[in-house]
């Protein structure tokens, strides 16, 4: 990358704030309903998407809502939680 190109993103990101970034950064980790079977149970994904969650929540001072998610992404990382199966699976739908 030249400087040139590395110094008109830094200019472009100095015009958004903090908290627009974070935004954006938890938008980009969030688990998609498409994608939550594949990554349900992926450790770094929802460590990452918990942790960027908690940012949002840090940046708008609700230390409250972050926390939770904060211990939730150390959970994933430490192997202490686990993904609770599918509520649908295992289920077969009777019709009369």
């Amino acid at each position: 990358m030249s400087q040139a190109t590395h110094l008109n993103q830094n200019n472009q990101l100095s015009e958004i704030s903090t908290l627009e970034l974070a935004q954006a950064l938890m938008e980009r980790l969030s688990i998609s309903p498409n994608e939550w079977h594949r990554l349900k149970s992926n450790r770094k994904a929802r460590a990452c998407e918990q942790t960027a969650a908690a940012l949002v929540f840090l940046l708008k001072d609700s230390q409250q809502e972050a926390l939770p998610r904060l211990q939730q992404a150390t959970g994933w990382l430490d192997h202490s939680i686990s993904a609770p199966p599918c509520p649908t699976h295992g289920h077969k739908e009777n019709k009369g």
